[in-house]
């Protein structure tokens, strides 16, 4: 057996070992074969690595025509090209504040962050696009400005004021600040991960909490940075906190992070199909953030795609015509002169966008 990271795990692949999320919940039985969703699972309970039993698995070949057609457009090679120089400059100015003790320009920060969302104004379109991003080798740094992205949409979704659009951006740009603190042995170690192991990695939150501590920052940013795992339900860390006791902002970053760990592209296949990540929400989520604010989001992100193609898992091609607010992931699709219910066809399902 082996361990692998997360990102490195391919479907076929057969767990060695029970995995337990930070609460000790089981969350996938030694020998079980790993399906994309099963891999998912993995990334919203925020599993670094697991060990793998070493049978050998062909690497998929990726065959998205959807994501092919994003990435060939206009609108996606300037925002790759936005991104790829604010992420060196981000590094930059991150590497400063922790290394350093540099004063942090807020102003200076947000406003290279925002020049993100000039690439296209349509919420469709820039999520497609964060989808759509390569994997880099700064995932930390490169996390951080899609979750503050994402953030920022999000909270002008919630209908905040332009102030706390801008606040919850900053939330999201800061909030894994203090990963820069944990040791390489240990983010990168191929081995399990002791108990002390894994102590060490929670600590990120209040290592960041303490980098921004006595910066000149609001302390919404700040909670955020400590915050970010609290779980409504109380199986968060690192106080396991409830309910109103956890910051409104770090609740809107804990949705933001989770989900675009979910829906990056992986190395075997293009963005996971945001219907999938949904159906993940509903079944193992909801309870753990603040109702208002993640149906919300899975409501908004499901209606950017009215009107898109997709594949069914019976292999019907259709578009989603119509939103089933109790069951955001099982929308109504038109397959020619057919309505597909999937609110009520319970054995079919949306594979991918087309």
């Amino acid at each position: 057996m082996k361990r692998t990271f997360i990102a490195n795990l391919i479907p076929g692949m057969v767990t060695g070992e029970d995995v337990y999320s930070y609460s000790n919940q089981l969350i996938v039985s030694k020998g079980t074969v790993l399906t994309d969703k099963i891999i998912t699972r993995l990334e919203f309970y925020s599993v670094p690595s697991i060990r793998i039993m070493e049978n050998e698995v062909q690497e998929p070949t990726i065959s998205d025509p959807y994501s092919a057609r994003i990435q060939a457009s206009p609108e996606f090679h300037k925002f790759k090209e936005t991104f790829d120089t604010t992420i060196v400059d981000f590094k930059d100015q991150i590497n400063d504040i922790v290394e350093k003790g540099a004063p942090i320009d807020v102003s200076a920060m947000l406003d290279d962050t925002l020049k993100l969302l000039q690439a296209d104004g349509e919420n469709v379109n820039f999520f497609n696009m964060l989808h759509n991003m390569r994997a880099y080798d700064d995932l930390t740094y490169a996390h951080c400005l899609n979750v503050a992205l994402i953030c920022n949409v999000f909270a002008g979704w919630l209908h905040f004021s332009q102030e706390d659009i801008e606040l919850a951006t900053l939330c999201g740009l800061f909030h894994d600040i203090g990963k820069l603190c944990i040791p390489d042995s240990i983010i990168k170690k191929p081995d399990r991960l002791t108990n002390e192991e894994y102590d060490v990695i929670k600590t990120h939150t209040i290592e960041g909490y303490k980098i921004l501590q006595n910066q000149p920052v609001n302390d919404h940013i700040k909670n955020a940075a400590l915050m970010h795992h609290e779980r409504c339900d109380g199986s968060g860390y690192p106080f396991g906190l409830t309910g109103n006791r956890i910051d409104k902002f770090a609740k809107i970053v804990s949705i933001a992070d989770v989900y675009d760990a979910m829906t990056a592209a992986r190395v075997y296949r293009g963005p996971l199909c945001p219907f999938t990540v949904i159906d993940i929400f509903e079944k193992e989520g909801l309870q753990k953030y603040e109702s208002e604010y993640i149906l919300c989001f899975l409501k908004n992100v499901v209606l950017t795609y009215i009107g898109q193609r997709v594949r069914l898992t019976n292999g019907q091609e259709g578009d989603v015509v119509f939103i089933n607010p109790q069951q955001l992931s099982r929308p109504m699709v038109k397959c020619g002169d057919t309505f597909v219910d999937l609110s009520k066809q319970k054995d079919i399902a949306i594979e991918r966008l087309l």
